[in-house]
This record gives C-alpha cells, sequence and structure tokens, in this order.
C-alpha cells in the first residue's frame, strides 16, 4: 500500500498566549485521494490541526508528513506545491490588486513559465465564472464573489491535496452548490480533500471518511455511517447526526433503517417500508 500522502505523528501544540495543549498526541494517516471530513466543537482543534498540513503551524512535539516531506523543514511555499490552504474567512487570503493578480499569484511563486502560468488563471478565472471580473479590485465585491476568488486561486495551483476551513459558511444556495461541485469533481479526480466544517449534513454527504476532534484529542474516526450512528460519541463531541438520519432513527421502530445520511438515502428506505408494509401513501402506527 502507498505511503499516506498526509501523516500526522504525536502531535502536539500550544499556542503561546495559552497554557492548555490544543492539539494532544494526535496520530492519524491520510491516503490518496480520500475526502475527509474534520469535525468538533468549537475549540476542538480542528483548525488548529489543518494549519499544520501547509505548514502554517509547525509542531512542537511530533512529526507531520506532506508526501513524504516533514512540514518542520520546510517552508509555507515549499509545502504549497502539495497542499492548497482555503481560510474560512476570504479576507484572510485575499491581497491582489486585480481578481487576476490574486489568481494567478500562486502559480507565478511557484515558478511555472508564464504561460502556463496564463493559462492556469485563464481556466480558474473560467471555471468560477470570474473572467469579466478579472481587472477588478476583488476588495470591492461581493462576500460570495470573493469566496469564488480564493477558490480560483486554489484551482489555479491544482495541488494534490485541499485544505478547505468551513469553505460555505455565508454563501448562499448558487455559491454553496458550485463549490460542492468542484469538491466533488476534484475528489473524483483523484485529489485529496480535508473539510473542516460544522455542517453535518455536508459531512455526511461528501466524506468517505469523518474525524471527530474533541478537546485535542482524535475521539472518533471512521465512515459516515459509522461515526453518525454513535449516539455517546456525537454527544461527548457536542455534535447532532444529519436531521434526515435524525428522523430515520426515529421511525426505527416502525422498521425504517436508521442509518439514511442523505435524503435520497431515506426516500428509498421510506418507499421500501411503504412497499413491504402494503399501505402506499402513510406509514403504519407504530405497535400496529
Amino acid at each position: 500500500m502507498a505511503d499516506p500522502i498526509l501523516r500526522v505523528s504525536d502531535l502536539w501544540y500550544t499556542y503561546p498566549e495559552q497554557v492548555e495543549p490544543v492539539l494532544r498526541g494526535i496520530d492519524l494517516a491520510i491516503p490518496q485521494g480520500q475526502f475527509l471530513a474534520l469535525v468538533g466543537a468549537n475549540g476542538s482543534g480542528k483548525t488548529t490541526l489543518a494549519k499544520h498540513f501547509n505548514g502554517l503551524l509547525k509542531p512542537q512535539r511530533g512529526v507531520v508528513q506532506v508526501a513524504g516531506l516533514e512540514t518542520h523543514r520546510h517552508s509555507i511555499g515549499a509545502l504549497a506545491r502539495q497542499v492548497g490552504f482555503l481560510f474560512q474567512n476570504p479576507e484572510q487570503q485575499i491581497f491582489g490588486a486585480t481578481v487576476r493578480q490574486e489568481v494567478a499569484f500562486g502559480p507565478t511563486n511557484l515558478g511555472w513559465a508564464p504561460e502556463v502560468v496564463q493559462a492556469r488563471t485563464d481556466a480558474s478565472l473560467a471555471r468560477f465564472g470570474l473572467s469579466s471580473l478579472a481587472d477588478r479590485p476583488p476588495a470591492i465585491l461581493g462576500y460570495g464573489i470573493r469566496r469564488r476568488v480564493t477558490l480560483a486561486s486554489l484551482a489555479a495551483m491544482d495541488p494534490a491535496v485541499l485544505v478547505l476551513d468551513e469553505p460555505t459558511v455565508g454563501l448562499d444556495a448558487p455559491g454553496l452548490q458550485e463549490t460542492l461541485d468542484w469538491l466533488v469533481e476534484l475528489h473524483a479526480e483523484g485529489r485529496t480533500v480535508v473539510l473542516v466544517t460544522h455542517d453535518m449534513p455536508l459531512a455526511a454527504e461528501q466524506a468517505d471518511r469523518i474525524v471527530v476532534l474533541h478537546q485535542g484529542r482524535i475521539l472518533g474516526d471512521g465512515a459516515p455511517q459509522e461515526v453518525f450512528c454513535q449516539a455517546d460519541l456525537l454527544a461527548q463531541a457536542s455534535l447532532f447526526p444529519p436531521p434526515v438520519m435524525e428522523l430515520a432513527q426515529s421511525l426505527r421502530p416502525l422498521g425504517l433503517a436508521d442509518d439514511c445520511l442523505t435524503v435520497e438515502a431515506f426516500v428509498q428506505q421510506y418507499v421500501r417500508l411503504i412497499q413491504q408494509r402494503g399501505t402506499p401513501g402513510s406509514l403504519p402506527r407504530e405497535g400496529a
């Protein structure tokens, strides 16, 4: 089996202004091509862990490896060839005078030939519907468009690993769908995606694997159905399963499977149960 593209071994980290560690002995291996959702309550260490994947933070104890490179031995620029990082707030990431300059910054700093930079920039602008805004200052654009600028900037660099910190926060329905479509597209192409999110339905529907953080430690790790069926684990981590799964669990006494992670799966189970019961249009009452 190939080595994981991301490997974390006994990672500890404490912020300078704090006494208690934010990360406490994290061990994690992420294979190439996996879509992993990193979930947990506020303060659980999600963003702190994610920032170790591209060298924004360096281990105080332990080792973090990206494609075999130990992050404490390499600069953020060197690691950017492998990992693209999306901040939760676009303002933390945007600094270019124009949208085009912003999107071209990463490929330029990777040392690519000018014609390659231009091709990658033009393709990314077109992919996110930004071509007509290429000469506009990104700072004056709306939040959703600024988010698209940050996504285009990552896409232009074409990294093997994408780490995204709450990428769907503040987006309207079209912006949310565009972001999800892009992530699905990247995953299908074999990219590794690490998604930091509070959105449990999003994690359930998109991720291959969910890692639950609690007080700086990994509390749970498994497939979405496995993790979201563990009520005690979710309660300890102050998390809830997707609403559709809660609905399915409430109907379990009537014979409905309780592991439905999506609306589509719930509908299929509901129709199957109705057909089995022979009472189209409604479920039988409990105890009937």
